[in-house]
């Protein structure tokens, strides 16, 4: 069994170690360094080459929103290493900030429900394949917002494909959404190609599209 190199940044000394607690005690995570600011996070990075990067959102120097940074730092630099970005807040603009360059490898959970140990776990396996995590909880606060959105680039969607979008909301493949509305998948491809490239996103990888998509849609009043 391969085993996930993870490094944990927190400032916050109980929480450091609880998450630290978390993380070690699971056969197939190895907790191989810990900071609690932003320099010293990347300087562990550099020194031990970690799978995941589990991050609070806010730290010295500045307090603001290092976590994003050492994202994005990453992304320029490790673009391998994923990250899982801890946070006290469910404001949209901090999840849309993380993805902003991308969904793959990223993961933005709430501290107040990383109580649970699978959730964290499943985070940090999550993200070191590739994939991408929002907590239930901010994508609820997208939701809300929608009513206080301009429209967008959704008005230029048919109705079939503002369908085809809200069934990608609900985590559905190509294939499953096919199935739900009757259509063929080949349908259903060359539909949500359409919807890549009305919206601006046919350079991005698929994965990314889709994220972003489904966050688009989940954040004007057209979506759902």
């Amino acid at each position: 069994m391969r085993m996930i190199r993870v490094v944990l940044a927190e400032d916050n000394v109980l929480l450091r170690e609880g998450v630290a607690r978390l993380v070690a005690g699971q056969s197939d995570l190895e907790l191989v360094g810990v900071a609690s600011d932003l320099p010293g996070l990347l300087s562990v990075i550099s020194d031990e080459s970690p799978d995941v990067v589990v991050t609070d959102i806010r730290m010295p120097p500045t307090g603001t929103d290092e976590g994003i940074q050492a994202a994005t730092w990453l992304r320029q630099n490790r673009p391998e290493v994923g990250v899982v970005v801890l946070s006290q807040f469910t404001a949209p603009a901090y999840a849309l900030a993380l993805l902003e360059e991308g969904s793959a490898g990223r993961a933005y959970l709430l501290k107040e429900r990383i109580a649970a140990v699978d959730e964290l776990a499943e985070a940090i396996r999550t993200v070191a394949r590739g994939g991408s995590v929002i907590d239930p909880m901010v994508v609820d606060e997208l939701v809300k917002s929608r009513t206080s959105r301009r429209t967008s680039d959704l008005a230029w969607l048919t109705p079939r494909e503002l369908e085809i979008l809200g069934e990608m909301a609900q985590g559905k493949s190509n294939a499953g959404i096919a199935t739900s509305l009757g259509v063929s998948e080949r349908a259903v491809e060359k539909h949500t190609n359409s919807i890549f490239s009305k919206l601006g996103l046919s350079e991005e990888k698929d994965l990314n599209r889709r994220v972003t998509a489904v966050l688009m849609y989940l954040s004007e009043p057209t979506g759902g």
